[in-house]
């Protein structure tokens, strides 16, 4: 007789408290790493690891459209940071006067520098043409993979592992640099490698590229601009509970 699906039920409950500080830890310690890696090579079942991890993600209609593709290659990394260099160029142009001056300032050397790069991929072709919770928003398959996007930077980082998202470049120059189809979307090029130190907030803020926004003034009760939190105060004290 066929399993049927209520039989694959099991208990849910919460974590307990070490397990839940640990997830939560993970969360708020995470960070963009851009130039922090050390050397060290990472041992194969750890990037098993951490791509099965990626590969837990929810996705849209179930349809997993990530694809990863790992690169050792000093030679093939060289090259992504150079496709990358031009690209970064190209972005500074589009800032002025100190803000150009800050970015410029704000060096990436995690492709030279990781031993490893993953470049995760969307297929949106994969699951045929009608995907299930795709109907109304095409761009699903591609929140779908940033969700295992997620996954690989917390689960690398419960494994001392930093990771640094590249975004900056032109898609075609990497889909050739990779063997990558057309069809397929590139969603980021990611430094993964050892780190024995991260910065305790996030990078851009500690440079004045930008602050964290207040939780109080993006969460609205029921319908937009309705403030869940009235002030500050109230903000804080719910916040710290």
């Amino acid at each position: 007789m066929q399993d049927q699906p209520n039989d694959h039920l099991v208990r849910a409950g919460a974590f307990s408290v070490e397990e839940r500080e640990a997830v939560y830890r993970a969360i708020r310690t995470r960070r963009d790493v851009r130039d922090q890696f050390l050397p060290d090579p990472l041992p194969e079942d750890l990037i098993a690891r951490l791509l099965d991890a990626a590969h837990s993600a929810p996705s849209v209609g179930f349809m997993q459209p990530w694809n990863f593709l790992v690169v050792r290659d000093a030679a093939r990394r060289e090259a992504v940071f150079q496709a990358f260099s031009r690209a970064n160029a190209e972005a500074a142009e589009l800032f002025s006067g100190e803000q150009q001056t800050t970015y410029l300032s704000l060096k990436l050397e995690g492709i030279r520098k990781a031993p490893v790069g993953i470049c995760v991929t969307c297929d949106p072709t994969r699951g045929g043409p009608v995907i299930l919770g795709r109907t109304h928003n095409p761009r699903m398959d591609s929140y779908s993979t940033v969700c295992a996007v997620q996954n690989l930077w917390l689960a690398a980082r419960a494994e001392g592992v930093g990771m640094g998202w590249v975004s900056i470049f032109h898609q075609e120059d990497i889909r050739t640099l990779l063997g990558i189809p057309d069809h397929v979307e590139v969603i980021g090029w990611f430094c993964v490698g050892y780190v024995d130190r991260l910065y305790d907030q996030p990078e851009l803020a500690l440079k004045g590229w930008r602050q964290r926004v207040p939780i109080d003034e993006l969460v609205f009760e029921e319908t937009w601009g309705n403030l869940r939190f009235r002030n500050t105060e109230n903000a804080n004290s719910c916040i710290s509970k």
